[in-house]
């Protein structure tokens, strides 16, 4: 008998333990129902003590979602360690520990079994103008090309979005951080795919969610959002400080061809490719600085052109030599690369299950290495390694985001699923990128994927991806290397004019130059594989172009030491060098709304110009300083207020600090 009523009362009992969850802490009520996690400081947006409230915490199996249940929870910032330790109706131990030390929480969810748990979750409190950035460099999450639709409204601020944490081509710089207006940033710690839902669903709620079997994240509190932009760069990993040399200007083509003759008609007599010595002669005539070219795909023999990490002497003759003559113009080599074999080298690797599992046969990108694999790694970095021995100093690393396995069963070499080793994967590519490149050529290289996450930073510099060329592409490029900023990648660039179907138009270009000369990296295409000498519309010999282009790349060089010295702050400091103005001042509802203006480094304004027509730009300047017009240096503003200033096609408005 006493056996059928305990049967009968389990349930009861079951729900009554699971009030035992979280009943540790340094104020709670003995009251249980949903876990609610109060966090104190005194460190929150205007310095007063506030509190951030952590809740609807869950978990989900195959079997449905379970609310976790405790008492309430308070914890102040201090030190003090906090574990709360009960049984769920599924009959899983839960476990949840919470850390306060200084000004950062640390939160850990687990439980036992953790078999067969799909995903975690939680919401933290939201006020109704709470303003929320960080994430990923696109504007909006979705198709890529969405960030640049004719009529785009959103920008810096997430508020309202919904946004699927897992790496999209190819706009693919992302981090499971950001931050809020009301002094907080939030940093998940884990590689497994995640949503986010900043007030969309639920006005007073930002919802978090992420797959995995477990679940950490921290919870930074500062009164300046610049203290929580440092605080995620020290735990995701200060950036790289890439050589002096990265901060000169950039060249560069989708397609190089050996021609006969120049753009002109000129007979090609020289021994080299010839339009690398197009671009490079006509740069000298043009007194255009070029310190870094960068050859992409194809640049070997094959169906894609890239072979076995052969160079293609029909295409690039005497490469070795036209390397070393590039040198002598003081002008760095970068080539594409990708984390697949082909050739010979792709029969080998699959023959000795040197390749991602679950990829299908296809036309590119294919077999992807597994860089879990040593051998696959070595195998792969020994390729690389046949052109860093011909001197070439630096790689653009493609393709880490795009037509690979994505779910299913299958798993890598060190035994995690594709779908956990998914975001990743660009990291471990770059790493393996990174450490044969550092063995050649010790500290005198670049890497530059188009994809990164946690982990990436420390390794390489970022570009833009294949962002659309209109002038909402140059918006969301505007944005994005704000974001990129905020995320702990401050080394970032764009293609300048757009990539693939742009159209070059004189303004856009004129305008994406000026702006390009205000990002670290500087690189100029266009794509369509020409120059702005041979442009396929009128004027195709532009010479207004080509007068912006020299104005902007001689400005970028004379900037060189004053970006490099940036850099160096940032990769000690994690202050980045493109600074949003609500990092420098943050009381001002002017330095969140006026987003199209920026801090480069600490002593220039910029305010970039993206609207075809566009001839006044409003500016907010920063408080506490006084700010000279670098175009009219008799004039000088006082900081903290909002001017308006005529702005021709060919300006970009500067301020210097006084």
């Amino acid at each position: 008998m006493a056996d059928k009523i305990l049967m009968k009362h389990l349930k009861t009992i079951l729900a009554m333990a699971a009030a035992l969850v979280v009943v540790a802490g340094c104020k709670s009520t003995p009251k249980s129902g949903p876990a609610r996690l109060t966090l104190e400081s005194e460190q929150l947006a205007g310095g007063r003590k506030g509190t951030l409230t952590v809740d609807e915490i869950f978990y989900e199996t195959s079997e449905g979602r379970f609310t976790v249940t405790s008492a309430p929870l308070i914890v102040g910032r201090g030190k003090s360690s906090s574990t709360g330790r009960g049984v769920m109706a599924d009959g899983r131990k839960v476990e949840m520990n919470v850390t306060a030390e200084e000004d950062v929480f640390r939160i850990q969810m687990r439980a036992s079994p953790a078999e067969g748990i799909i995903r975690w979750g939680f919401a933290m409190d939201a006020k109704r103008e709470e303003y929320f950035t960080g994430l990923m460099e696109r504007t909006v999450d979705g198709p890529q090309q969405a960030s640049w639709a004719p009529g785009i409204k959103p920008a810096m601020n997430l508020r309202g979005q919904k946004v699927d944490m897992f790496l999209k081509p190819t706009t693919s710089v992302y981090a499971p951080f950001y931050l809020s207006s009301r002094g907080y940033g939030l940093f998940v710690k884990t590689d497994w795919p995640g949503k986010y839902d900043f007030c969309a669903t639920d006005p007073k709620r930002v919802k978090v969610e992420f797959e995995g079997p477990s679940l950490a994240f921290k919870i930074y509190t500062a009164t300046n959002p610049v203290a929580l932009v440092q605080a995620h760069a020290r735990d995701a990993g200060l950036p790289f400080l890439p050589p002096k040399w990265t901060f000169t200007p950039w060249r560069w083509r989708d397609e190089h061809k050996q021609r006969t003759n120049y753009y002109d008609g000129t007979p090609v007599t020289g021994p080299f490719n010839a339009e690398v010595m197009e671009d490079v002669l006509m740069m000298r005539a043009f007194e255009i600085p070029c310190g870094l070219y960068w050859i992409d795909r194809p640049w070997a023999k094959g169906k894609n052109g890239y072979d076995d990490f052969e160079i293609d002497p029909e295409r690039l003759p005497n490469f070795g030599a036209s390397v070393k003559w590039l040198e002598s113009q003081n002008t760095k080599t970068m080539l594409w690369i990708g984390p697949f074999f082909q050739g010979a080298m792709e029969t080998n690797a699959l023959t000795n299950g040197f390749c991602l599992p679950g990829q299908l046969p296809q036309k590119n990108n294919y077999p992807m290495v597994d860089f879990s694999n040593p051998d696959a790694r070595k195998y792969w970095q020994d390729g690389v390694a046949k052109l860093l021995k011909l001197g070439v100093a630096g790689f653009k690393l493609d393709r880490a985001e795009e037509q690979m396995p994505e779910k299913g069963p299958f798993k890598i070499h060190d035994g995690r699923s594709i779908r956990e080793q998914r975001n990743n994967y660009p990291v471990m590519y770059l790493q393996a990128a990174y450490d044969v490149a550092k063995e050649h050529r010790g500290n005198d290289f670049v890497c530059m994927p188009r994809a990164a996450y946690t982990g990436s930073s420390p390794l390489g510099v970022f570009w833009g991806g294949d962002v659309g060329g209109v002038p909402e592409g140059l918006r969301a490029s505007i944005i994005g290397v704000q974001r990129a900023a905020v995320m702990g990648y401050p080394n970032w660039g764009s293609d300048i004019c757009g990539y693939g179907r742009a159209t070059l138009e004189q303004e856009l270009c004129m305008r994406w130059l000026a702006f390009g000369c205000f990002t670290p990296i500087m690189e100029v295409g266009p794509t369509k594989n020409v120059a702005f000498w041979n442009l396929p519309r009128e004027p195709k010999y532009d010479t207004n172009v080509i007068a912006a282009w020299r104005l902007y790349a001689r400005l970028h060089q004379r900037l060189v030491n004053y970006s490099y010295a940036h850099a160096v702050e940032a990769s000690k400091t994690g202050m980045p060098i493109v600074r949003p103005l609500f990092l420098v001042d943050p009381k001002a509802p002017q330095a969140w709304e006026n987003w199209w203006t920026y801090q480069y480094g600490r002593d220039l304004v910029v305010s970039p110009v993206w609207k075809t027509g566009q001839r006044t730009q409003e500016i907010y300047l920063p408080s506490g300083e006084q700010w000279r017009d670098a175009w009219n240096p008799e004039k000088i503003y006082p900081g903290g207020r909002t001017i308006t200033m005529n702005v021709e096609v060919h300006q970009i408005p500067i301020f210097i600090r006084v």
